[in-house]
């Protein structure tokens, strides 16, 4: 297991249904990574296929001018995924009180989780169940930058350092048998971490995890 039992603390341990019971309808990344994530997603899912957009929110920044099957939807938030266009269905779950996502098993051909595995305590569960909704041959796309809820994401990620988080997501592909190794999208900032964080430009730092169920 990648993760010991303190590093899975966080400073808020309220109900993470509580934190997210107000919608936020902004996004929490800039533009540059967006268009980023967007260009990913165009590159490496195809159309007419089965998306699940895990932890989504309003937004899952899918490109337009491709039509998938299906897209399904998760969060925590009901608002703000009923206000999501590319959304098909969705439904509300908390991962860290149950991890069993209620989905039918090689359903899918794409996973995604955009700026959200911060918050996962037990991503092992979690991605056992991505491998075990994927398809043969399915892809799973987790991407990050270096912005988050501070008191909702786990120790090991908060005390991290970006290349130790990206080693983190690679540990928990590399956690359940059947992914492919996982491959890192990395595209530093150049501007200091303080300055980014005051929203002083530069541009988001852009990570993606990518793997594929064997």
């Amino acid at each position: 297991m990648p993760l010991k039992p303190e590093q899975r603390d966080k400073l808020d341990v309220t109900d993470d249904t509580l934190f997210y019971e107000n919608p936020r309808f902004v996004t929490h990344v800039d533009e540059g990574f967006i268009q980023q994530l967007t260009d990913l997603y165009r590159e490496r899912l195809k159309p007419n296929t089965r998306i699940f957009d895990m932890m989504s929110s309003w937004v899952s920044h899918l490109p337009e001018e491709m039509e998938f099957d299906h897209v399904e939807g998760h969060g925590l938030n009901a608002e703000e995924l009923e206000r999501n266009p590319q959304l098909n269905h969705y439904f509300v779950q908390n991962l860290n009180e149950n991890p069993r996502l209620p989905l039918p098993d090689q359903d899918f051909d794409a996973v995604l989780n955009c700026v959200s595995v911060q918050y996962l305590q037990y991503p092992e569960a979690i991605f056992s169940e991505i491998h075990r909704i994927l398809k043969p041959g399915g892809v799973a796309i987790v991407s990050f930058s270096n912005r988050m809820f501070f008191q909702k994401a786990i120790q090991a990620w908060r005390e991290g350092s970006e290349a130790s988080r990206v080693t983190l997501v690679k540990s928990y592909f590399s956690s359940v048998p059947g992914f492919s190794s996982p491959e890192v999208i990395a595209r530093q900032s150049t501007t200091p971490n303080v300055l980014q964080w005051l929203g002083i430009g530069g541009g988001d730092p852009f990570y993606a995890v990518i793997a594929y169920r064997n």
